[in-house]
């Protein structure tokens, strides 16, 4: 018979036996089998239930599964499969009793020899490989002679794999485990035993309290006591129903205290609500407002600067620039007066008189003042001046170089314009003054003559006409000045 290595049933694993379970002796081997606890009798009814005998069919193979490891036990024709755990008087097993040794999933029978002196020393033993389940047919018994002397070895395996099948079957424990599982195991055994003791432990307090709870039932009471007792209890009875009924009228008025709260706090929120979205309508109201608020201040101070440079800025100097060129006397560049040596002509000549003529009726028209006997009609080079009362002659203010009769009579007419021209000045002039003593003309005009010089230009030097031509730009300069600062200032 050989035996394979013995491999811990929970991590497969290969064990080496200890030598203190190979020098096993038969009697230490009896003792370990004594001390052994064991097993209930509702796991051998639930062992036994799986495992039905057929007497109709002895020599029928059948097989089950362990639970733990898998492994299946064959029952062979002449052998009777007992309870684990069934042992004889001295702890053995019944001879011929089966057991299951682990081994890659193969179930050896190894037979058990029972010492009796009733038997012959040559015992017969029932060994035999666990039938593959394809198996047709039943093996038939056979018998084997055991030798007169085994081998130690095979004789330790032997009680070894009945010990740990003893061991396997008295407990809820498939053994052999090696090392490390056995911690495992005992560890896990030390917990259940722990939480063991704390479950003892509480039946022990309840059990005593029980017990001191029959104590005091068991000394009695009398009936006076018994009814003081059962009036007492009413009368408490009575006092929590009252307090019952008081607790749920009040429940039911916090109840309704809590609708009303709810129903405020609802128009609250709704009230809230409306709150934000006017205050959020406000604050973009009062937003666009701040934006057009500082939209119109950025006009205004533009605005402000600009009627500030306005004011600063005088229109008719720029429309009527007088100024002067050497001895002559000049309006927008455009000369007045000739010398000898510098002939300037009658269309620049003409031309300044035009302007001339300009400025003093814008300045009049400024000034809302209307000329006696004159009206002026400025056209540029060809302007001319009206008279209003008696014959209402016209005369032209511009003049020509030529000498024929025609042309004489014309410039005439042209020195009689500008006589007109002066009386116009003078009566400004003395507007003016009438209205603003502070303003001082330097040069009077009196008839045909401002300061010292006349005006006309026949029977006269051109030089003193120049000169007369200057003092009347310079009156000119003062009433346009006075009219545009003076009046507006």
């Amino acid at each position: 018979m050989s035996f394979g290595p013995i491999v811990c049933q929970q991590c497969k694993e290969p064990l080496q036996l200890d030598a203190s379970l190979i020098d096993l002796t038969p009697s230490a081997y009896d003792a370990i089998v004594a001390n052994l606890p064991q097993p209930s009798t509702a796991r051998i009814a639930s062992e036994y239930k799986k495992f039905p005998q057929s007497p109709e069919s002895p020599g029928t193979s059948w097989q089950r599964l362990n639970s733990t490891n898998g492994a299946s036990i064959t029952k062979t024709p002449g052998s009777s499969l007992h309870p684990p755990g069934k042992h004889t008087q001295r702890g053995s097993p019944l001879p011929n009793e089966s057991f299951v040794l682990l081994q890659d999933s193969i179930i050896r029978n190894i037979p058990s020899q029972l010492p009796s002196s009733t038997q012959p020393k040559k015992k017969t033993t029932q060994a035999q490989s666990a039938p593959p389940t394809h198996t047709p047919a039943p093996q038939p018994e056979q018998e084997e002679v055991e030798p007169l002397n085994p081998s130690p070895l095979s004789h330790h395996l032997r009680l070894t794999a009945r010990l740990f099948n003893l061991l396997s079957s008295r407990t809820d424990i498939d053994h052999p485990l090696c090392a490390e599982c056995t911690q495992t195991l005992l560890s896990a055994l030390q917990r259940q035993l722990d939480e063991a003791k704390k479950e003892r432990d509480g039946y022990l307090a309840f059990e005593k309290e029980v017990r001191k709870e029959r104590d005091r039932e068991s000394q009695g009471l009398s009936k006076e006591e018994a009814e003081k007792r059962i009036e007492k209890l009413k009368l408490e009875e009575q006092m929590a129903i009252e307090q019952l009924k008081e607790a749920e009228r009040e429940r039911e008025q916090l109840e309704e205290e809590l609708r009303l709260l709810e129903l405020d706090e609802k128009t609250l929120e709704a009230e809230e609500a409306e709150f934000w979205r006017t205050h959020n309508e406000q604050l973009l109201i009062a937003e666009q407002q701040a934006a057009q608020l500082a939209s119109l201040r950025a006009a205004y101070a533009t605005d402000a600067a600009t009627l500030e440079k306005l004011e600063r800025t005088n229109v008719y100097n720029d429309a009527f620039c007088i100024g002067h060129d050497g001895v002559f006397g000049t309006i927008n560049g455009l000369r007045l007066g000739r010398v000898p040596g510098v002939q300037v002509e009658w269309a620049e000549i003409n031309a300044a008189w035009g302007q001339m003529l300009l400025l003093l009726y814008t300045v009049a028209r400024k000034l809302d003042y209307a000329f006696e006997h004159h009206r002026l009609v400025p056209m540029g080079s060809f302007s001319r001046i009206e008279k209003t009362t008696g014959d209402k002659a016209t005369y032209e203010l511009y003049g020509s170089g030529d000498l024929h009769l025609g042309r004489l009579f014309h410039n005439r007419r042209f020195d009689l314009a500008m006589v007109a021209f002066l009386d116009c000045l003078k009566q400004l002039m003395d507007y003016i003054r009438s209205q603003d003593g502070g303003v001082d003309f330097p040069h009077s005009i009196s008839k045909d003559k401002i300061g010292d010089v006349s005006i006309k230009l026949q029977f006269n030097q051109e030089e003193s006409w120049t000169r007369a031509l200057r003092h009347v730009l310079l009156a000119l300069k003062i009433c346009l000045k006075w009219a545009t600062n003076g009046v507006n200032g």
